[in-house]
């Protein structure tokens, strides 16, 4: 006697594509996350004076989940000499880098604003 589903896809417990484990077994690490290409970013680049008279650059319009913002905010730092942090989808650089921010990120092929 066969069943009604007996050999397609909906009798068989699902497969890892790569390990073609089942998927409760697989050890398989998570796939890379895949980010949007930076032609397709607008950056704003503006400064913000904070207390204390400091001043601090703000790259707002990258979202997280679009971007690698660790990985950027990483090159930031080393390029301008500075410190920085992510705060809310907005990348902050120390201190006022407006023109070394936006020369970096046009040389990465972001569009700035």
């Amino acid at each position: 006697m066969t069943r009604l589903f007996s050999g397609t896809q909906w009798d068989r417990p699902p497969r890892c594509e790569r390990c073609q484990a089942l998927e409760a077994d697989c050890r398989c690490p998570p796939p890379p996350p895949e980010y949007a290409a930076p032609e397709t970013r607008t950056a704003r680049v503006t400064t913000e004076r904070r207390k204390g008279q400091k001043w601090v650059t703000v790259i707002q319009g990258l979202l997280a989940t679009e971007n690698n913002l660790v990985e950027l905010l990483s090159a930031l730092k080393t390029h301008c000499g500075a410190g920085g942090t992510i705060q809310d989808n907005s990348v902050e650089i120390q201190g006022d880098q407006v023109e070394k921010v936006r020369k970096f990120l046009a040389d990465r092929g972001y569009r700035v604003r």
